[in-house]
């Protein structure tokens, strides 16, 4: 049956859902909510459907089966929270709230109600990643030592909610950060500690707009992310796996990969498709509606992700490694209605 959509907050974000979801069997936007009222009436035009000035109105009138919510970060919890209690699902984008007790607000209101929530890491369904970590598992490329992570382009933020640290809860990390977290998981397990240097500010922004991140995981690999809103690297790569015996690049356009005994390099895939990663992340999510399957981004990888960046954060203001909250696997059934399965 195709699911009835809400959407909370058509900014930039939310057109990505609009356009994965346009001629879609399995979903359809059935209404929208935002406070800005011109912003609301050109998405009500534009899809077109219901339009709500909050979200607690959306709540009670429109009847949706679940709900995507775009605000800013720091309304995460409040928000979600609010359809949660009502038994209708969520689907959070990231970050899943600026610190870790917003987070575990969220998931306990999940848990409490047996709804389904989960938070939006499209690079989990980029069809190149996936494949990757299948090159891993066969074992060509022998032990992975090393995953380099570069999410570098020059974005004015200086009027934009992301330099709010009290909107946002920080910079470049927080933001592109928490996909590099989630990908370095999905790759190589869990995150033990991290190391953050925060640049000097490009722009004069209130948050960090540049930073260098290194990761150790659980499996013993390290990971390494540079991240800019104000440099742009040129590059064509942005992923890229080191193991013993060969070596993986994902990129932009192309995808390939190379073992140490070969001059040869295969190509696999043809790069990074966003409408194709959201209508993924959305059919993912309407699937664990119905309770056919768990999410690929479960709850417990969305709270992983927030402890990962507030270890983060630690970490710059100490000066020194610190180590990540452990992940919160609770003894639940395989799938569980809440999305809280071990990750």
């Amino acid at each position: 049956m195709t699911k009835k959509i809400g959407i909370i907050g058509v900014g930039a974000i939310a057109q990505a859902y609009i356009s994965a979801l346009e001629g879609s069997d399995f979903a359809q936007i059935s209404a929208v909510c935002d406070t800005r009222a011109d912003i609301l009436e050109a998405a009500t035009e534009s899809v077109p459907c219901e339009g709500y000035k909050t979200y607690q109105e959306l709540a009670e009138k429109a009847g949706c089966d679940a709900v995507i919510v775009c605000t800013p970060p720091s309304t995460h919890p409040e928000i979600a929270c609010h359809f949660l209690e009502r038994g209708i699902p969520v689907l959070c984008e990231k970050p899943l709230a600026v610190d870790e007790s917003g987070a575990k607000e969220i998931i306990s209101s999940a848990r409490k109600n047996e709804v389904l929530v989960s938070m939006a890491s499209k690079f989990r369904y980029v069809d190149d990643i996936i494949r990757a970590k299948s090159i891993m598992a066969s074992g060509i490329l022998g032990e992975i030592r090393l995953v380099e992570n570069v999410f570098v382009s020059p974005v004015d933020m200086r009027s934009r909610w992301n330099s709010d640290p009290k909107v946002s809860g920080g910079g470049v990390v927080i933001d592109n950060g928490t996909h590099s977290a989630d990908i370095v998981r999905y790759l190589l397990g869990p995150i033990v500690s991290v190391f953050l240097v925060d640049g000097p500010s490009a722009q004069s922004l209130d948050v960090e707009d540049n930073a260098l991140l290194l990761f150790r995981t659980a499996s013993g690999a390290m990971a390494r992310v540079d991240l800019s809103w104000s440099f742009d690297k040129q590059l064509t790569d942005y992923l890229r796996i080191y193991g013993t015996q060969g070596t993986v690049h994902i990129g932009w356009k192309e995808s390939r990969y190379k073992q140490t005994s070969s001059s040869e390099w295969i190509s696999f895939g043809s790069g990074y498709g966003k409408v194709g990663a959201f209508k993924g992340q959305l059919q993912d999510f309407c699937k664990a509606i119905d309770g056919k399957q768990s999410t690929l981004v479960t709850a417990a990888d969305a709270l992983a992700s927030t402890q990962v960046i507030q270890a983060a954060y630690q970490s710059a203001k100490n000066h020194t490694w610190s180590d990540v909250t452990q992940d919160l696997r609770p003894a639940l059934s395989s799938v569980d209605k809440s999305g809280l399965d071990a990750a």
